[in-house]
């Protein structure tokens, strides 16, 4: 047991270190270690406002992003639309278009049909004269072949003319 208990000559020198150390270390070491550890909690907060300061900012800019992408589908929507009301715009103009040419070309060919269809009928009704001629012509010609043909001939011809 004598262990356990310290004698007063061992516990006299043991504080009179322990205060030489303190003394020493109060003078020396504990002025920095205090400035040291003030400078770190300095520094501490120093970063954790400029953390927060950054997460504001982060903040803000984020709901700034939400903010210009909402702007930019809206502005993506109207561009679309303006695209579609173009594209609409520009199909209905061409089918128009394609309308107009498919009726002027409509016309056009009722007009060569037209044209064609009355120089086919001047042309049948020229053949049918010219025929009607050599008919007359074949028929005169017999009946004109005798001389009793000719004198019938020639007094119908004079009665036509008293008549007229």
């Amino acid at each position: 047991m004598d262990l356990l208990t310290p004698e007063l000559g061992l516990f006299f020198w043991t504080l009179i270190a322990f205060l030489a150390v303190f003394l020493i270390l109060k003078k020396f070491a504990w002025k920095p270690i205090l400035a040291s550890l003030g400078e770190r909690e300095k520094g501490i907060a120093d970063s954790i406002s400029a953390a927060e300061r950054i997460k504001g900012e982060m903040t803000q800019l984020k709901s700034e992003n939400e903010k210009l992408m909402v702007q930019a589908r809206e502005e993506r929507s109207v561009m679309l639309k303006e695209a579609k009301e173009m594209k609409d715009k520009i199909v209905n103009e061409a089918k128009e278009q394609a309308k107009a040419e498919a009726n002027k070309i409509i016309i056009d060919a009722q007009l060569q049909i037209q044209q064609q269809k009355m120089a086919a009928m001047t042309e049948v009704k020229n053949e049918i004269g010219t025929l009607a001629i050599e008919v007359a012509e074949k028929i005169l010609r017999k009946q004109l072949n005798s001389n009793e043909g000719q004198e019938a001939y020639m007094s119908m011809l004079s009665k036509d003319i008293k008549l007229n």
